[in-house]
């Protein structure tokens, strides 16, 4: 077959792959106005009645490293406006997070706050691990788990806690919004939070699609703790957090949200940090619902919108410029829904193009990096260190 044969194939090609780009834009657009519509009517799960009685709480910090403000955010754990007495107990593997922990004993020599210093590992997830180093010193049966990454205000504890008091609950999470460090890469970041992350978690609660179960905490008491193998079950674990949540739920619990969010700090200083999170993530929800992350592809309207105007297909220009508009809405809705401040508006296409290149490099190998080590993900979502 001659070249010029050929031609009219390969355009047809192009055409159909145009198409297919075209409609998963529009479907895409749509199922972000849907999730503008149930950002503005989240409500959360919230406590009836009103103030009742405060148990004593251990709040479980697991820590990695020196991070950015991390005093900050510690004493304000510290600080929290709740009768019952509170434990802050801190988990480090290194003297980088061990430093901050003395930092805020200095500033607030009567704060809540211990340290418990553990090399042990007890698995390949080193957040488990230090977790089950520090439980041994774990005063209270109410133990809030939070990684070091998230800030709170004072009624946290309180509005958490209340909740687990509810019949039926056998743990509270948090869902989140991120919170900007410096640099351009962490505002984008955020951003991917804020616009990606936030808005499908609670489209998937209102939809009825998921259930999640969030790092940012993990409320639950320590007999519930026991009754799923502890913190020992998910010692291999990638989506340690998720795989805790599948658990109380198998008990016959239920795994409910508040209705506030916390704040989720984000420190990438590169774009190759930003890359490597945001594979980490993508690759971390394909291994726990792999159909879903698939079909996720049309959360993606702004880059199928572009494939489909690059490949000549008619009015795809004008597509693009309406879903990119719908993009920007579903951000101003989350910022209204939740107070939170404007955003970067003008990022929103760049993040979504490189949000788009980390969902298909998610799909290329298994491998994952996290807190400076390379991971294999096993197909039953364990991890494998990797030595290579």
């Amino acid at each position: 077959m001659s070249i010029a044969a050929g031609i009219p194939d390969a355009l047809s090609i192009v055409w159909a792959f145009g198409a297919i780009c075209f409609a998963g834009a529009v479907f895409g657009g749509i199922f972000t106005l849907i999730e503008s519509a149930l950002v503005l009517s989240f409500r959360g799960e919230t406590a009836n009645g009103g103030r009742g009685a405060e148990p004593p709480v251990t709040i479980l910090k697991p820590l990695n490293g020196a991070e950015p403000s991390l005093e900050t955010r510690l004493a304000a754990f510290c600080q929290q406006d709740y009768a019952a007495p509170v434990q802050v107990l801190c988990g480090a593997q290194d003297q980088a997070a061990a430093a901050a922990v003395r930092a805020v004993e200095r500033q607030a020599p009567h704060a809540p706050i211990e340290l418990a210093v553990g090399q042990r590992q007890h698995g390949v997830n080193r957040k488990v691990s230090n977790l089950i180093n520090m439980l041994p010193q774990a005063r209270y049966d109410t133990l809030v788990l939070s990684d070091s990454d998230i800030a709170v205000g004072p009624d946290y504890l309180r509005g958490v806690v209340a909740l687990l008091a509810a019949p039926g609950v056998g743990a509270v999470t948090c869902l989140y919004h991120g919170v900007a460090g410096k640099g351009l890469w962490a505002r984008l970041s955020a951003l991917a939070i804020n616009t990606q992350f936030l808005p499908q978690a609670i489209a998937a609660i209102g939809l009825k699609l998921a259930k999640p179960c969030c790092g940012s905490t993990i409320a639950l008491r320590r007999s519930m703790l026991d009754r799923i193998g502890g913190f020992a079950a998910f010692a291999d674990v990638l989506a340690d957090d998720y795989a805790i949540g599948a658990a109380v739920r198998s008990t016959g619990a239920q795994v409910v949200a508040t209705p506030f969010l916390v704040g989720h700090c984000c420190f990438e200083a590169s774009l190759r940090q930003l890359l490597l999170h945001q594979i980490r993530v993508a690759r971390t929800i394909r291994s726990i619902d792999p159909i879903g992350h698939a079909g996720s592809i049309l959360t993606h309207s702004w880059p199928l919108a572009l494939l489909a105007a690059l490949s000549g297909t008619p009015v795809a220009a004008v597509l693009a410029i309406a879903v990119l508009a719908a993009r920007v809405a579903l951000c101003r809705c989350v910022e209204w829904r939740f107070g939170l401040p404007r955003q970067d508006y003008w990022l929103i296409p760049v993040h979504d193009v490189l949000a788009f290149a980390a969902y298909l490099a998610s799909f290329s190998r298994t491998t994952v990096h996290w807190q400076g080590f390379d991971y294999r993900v096993a197909a039953d979502g364990t991890l494998i260190k990797d030595n290579t």
